[in-house]
């Protein structure tokens, strides 16, 4: 069982940052990607990238020149720099890693984290 555990989250205001991090697989050349789960909203795509690194990425319209998603394999990290935050990106946001190439990443991913919580005061 693959375990993925995130780190990051708190409170910032508005036009602050925040870095998460997610603590992915030791071995498999996964796909690994951020979701998030405003209050009261279903799960939303956010970023994703590949095993590959920075070459192939991807990111929801909503964060798109914000937020930057990067790797290191070798740390089996995965990170989300988020920057110019909005009251709208608060959210429980969650670490996913799947086999699948990020054109197909999506809430159907193999492994998923215990989600942290981001709040931007506004």
């Amino acid at each position: 069982q693959v375990q993925l555990v995130e780190s990051g989250g708190g409170t910032v205001q508005t036009g602050g940052s925040l870095r998460l991090s997610c603590a992915g697989p030791t071995s498999g050349a996964y796909t690994m990607g951020w979701f998030r789960r405003p209050p009261g909203k279903e799960r939303e795509f956010v970023a994703a990238i590949s095993y590959l690194g920075s070459s192939n990425t991807g990111y929801a319209d909503s964060v798109k020149g914000r937020f930057t998603i990067s790797r290191d394999n070798a740390k089996n990290t995965v990170y989300l720099q988020m920057d110019s935050l909005k009251p709208e990106d608060t959210a429980v946001y969650y670490c996913a890693a799947d086999s699948r190439g990020v054109g197909k990443f999506s809430q159907s991913a193999d492994f998923w984290g215990q989600g942290t919580q981001v709040t931007v005061s506004s």
